[in-house]
């Protein structure tokens, strides 16, 4: 990273993963976790999810992508890089806003594991049930 190009970073979460995303102009390389995207990324879909925001405000291979994420699985962290791309695009330009939100990718999904209670095997899962 030049110190002289301007760097735009937005943070974004899914389940238990964090994605901490550096957007700056460039020629379209995806760096993870200091690792290719290609290679970080075992599924193809997982490949075309971080690639969405980028197609629906035409930018793609414009800008390179630096990012840090923890926590979860694959699916997770993806999810969690999508929003967070799509927060940095809009801190890039702000006319990219109506899009991203039409599209969906600027939500935060809230969904979480349900945490495990007491007297119960699981969140829900009761003990089998006997007549006597």
């Amino acid at each position: 990273m030049a110190a002289a190009e301007k760097v735009y970073y937005a943070t974004g979460r899914r389940k238990t993963s964090a994605a901490r995303v550096f957007l700056m102009p460039g020629k379209g390389k995806i760096e993870i976790n200091g690792v290719e995207a290609d290679k970080y990324l075992k599924r193809m879909q997982s490949k075309m999810v971080i690639q969405q925001p980028f197609d629906v405000v035409d930018q793609h291979g414009k800008f390179d992508v630096v990012i840090t994420v923890c926590g979860g699985g694959e699916n997770g962290q993806t999810g969690a890089i999508r929003l967070g791309i799509a927060r940095a695009l809009t801190a890039f330009n702000a006319d990219f806003r109506p899009p991203l939100k039409k599209a969906g990718y600027l939500t935060r999904d809230p969904r979480m594991v349900e945490r495990k209670k007491y007297g119960l095997r699981g969140a829900r899962r009761r003990g089998q049930y006997s007549k006597r």
